[in-house]
């Protein structure tokens, strides 16, 4: 009898709700923030310290995850990390000081940092390449999803139990995720009972792999030379996007008089349209390459229009005096930035193939150090300059930037391409 969902479907779906829980777990602490300030008398740099405590460990395991992934399976990585992020998630609920908030946040940060890498390291072997930016886009738009609603999922449970009792909740819900991946996931398709034959083939995986992976020595000097500049690109879309993320409700309150009714409208809109650039980015990466056979067309055209776009509507942005114009151009530069995402992720697949644990956590580390600095100075700027102008022409000068060194991105320049082959290919523009 044919099978009706594939059983790499099913595991993009097992993926798909842990971005989706990730990012609740991620963001929750903002919802709840003025209920645990005012039960605890926190000061306004107490909790800005609360909030950080996550992006330091966050960064720091990127790469350290990835390479875990890439040397003990997927599997085994990311049980471990939910298991963490999941407790802590659950603790918090208990916290009784500033102290144990800020260790929870970054134990959390620990947990949540290496998971990317890792889900990025299973799609080498789970996903074809022609499907490969699907399934990153449509993982991330998860994770926007799950961002954007978590302040009603939150809300909800606070006022019927309380601030504590959400924590609890979201963190059991976590860990039951985790027996759920447990149970489902396997570290490559042979290994997995409900896999046919004529999937495998689909795939394109080839028995083997995966333990040939684990006793291969990570080429660490080769992995920084065609990774470097993924990483910046990504550092480049990261700073707009920790924009997004930490200063757009202030902006439209402060700078475009929105009430706070009207806010948790105006502030859903941008974020709902970066779900939908996600998922479509993705998509139409995988269609030019499945048209033309280019897979650097098929991604360098996604990452350039995704960046430029996202600049070009950015930039009217701050001379429009109008409030909801404003809010149209934020939501249309939101989308175009997050058509990059799904582009961003199927790189380190390509570049390293079964190094892509690692390759992913090399790439997003330049995201993690963007969320370190720049919500900092994107706050200096507006508190020197009593305006959003500045700061947020900045945010487009980077994009420019980043838009112009996708250009030189290579995905066909691979860790095991001989670097006498590089040049073959390194001008061979899209």
């Amino acid at each position: 009898m044919k099978q009706r969902i594939k059983t790499r479907h099913m595991i993009l779906g097992v993926m798909c709700l842990m971005y989706f829980i990730a990012y609740i777990d991620r963001v929750n602490i903002s919802v709840a923030a003025p209920l645990i300030r005012e039960e605890m008398g926190l000061t306004t740099s107490q909790l800005g310290l609360v909030f950080s405590a996550f992006a330091y460990p966050y960064a720091a395991m990127q790469i350290l995850g990835g390479w875990m992934a890439d040397k003990f399976g997927p599997k085994k990585v990311l049980i471990v990390l939910s298991l963490i992020w999941g407790v802590a998630t659950v603790l918090t609920g208990f916290a009784g000081s500033v102290l144990m908030l800020v260790v929870l946040r970054f134990v959390l940060g620990i947990g949540e940092g290496g998971a990317f890498p890792t889900a990025t390291r299973a799609f080498t072997y789970w996903m074809p390449v022609a499907e490969r930016g699907f399934a990153q886009g449509i993982t991330h738009s998860f994770a926007r999803l799950g961002g954007a609603i978590t302040p009603p999922i939150v809300l909800v449970i606070v006022a019927a139990a309380g601030w504590r009792e959400a924590f609890i909740v979201l963190g059991a819900v976590s860990l039951g995720w985790t027996l759920l991946y447990a149970f489902f996931f396997k570290d490559s398709p042979d290994q997995h009972s409900r896999v046919t034959a004529q999937e495998l083939q689909e795939i394109g995986y080839q028995r083997g792999d995966s333990r040939q992976a684990a006793r291969a020595a990570t080429p660490w000097r080769r992995l920084f030379r065609r990774m470097w500049l993924v990483t910046f690109v990504d550092f480049c879309y990261g700073w707009s996007l920790w924009v997004y993320l930490t200063w757009l409700p202030s902006y439209l309150k402060e700078a475009r008089g929105f009430d706070l009714k009207q806010l948790a409208l105006f502030t859903a809109l941008p974020l709902m349209a970066g779900v939908v650039g996600d998922t479509l980015g993705g998509v139409l990466s995988d269609r030019i390459y499945k048209r033309t056979g280019n897979l650097r067309l098929a991604r360098g055209a996604v990452l350039f229009v995704g960046l430029a776009g996202s600049l070009m509507f950015i930039a009217p942005m701050t001379f429009t005096a109008d409030a909801v114009n404003a809010v149209i151009l934020l939501s249309l530069s939101f989308f175009f930035l997050e058509l990059t995402n799904a582009v961003l992720w199927s790189l380190p697949l390509d570049i390293a193939g079964k190094y892509a644990g690692t390759a992913g956590g090399m790439m997003n580390t330049g995201f993690g150090v963007a969320g370190m600095v720049s919500p900092v100075v994107f706050g200096y700027l507006i508190e020197r300059t009593g305006s959003y102008d500045l700061p947020f022409m900045i945010s487009g000068a980077l994009l420019g930037v980043g838009a112009l060194a996708s250009l030189f991105i290579n995905p066909l320049l691979t860790v095991d391409s001989p670097d006498e082959k590089a040049g073959e290919v390194r001008h061979a523009l899209p």
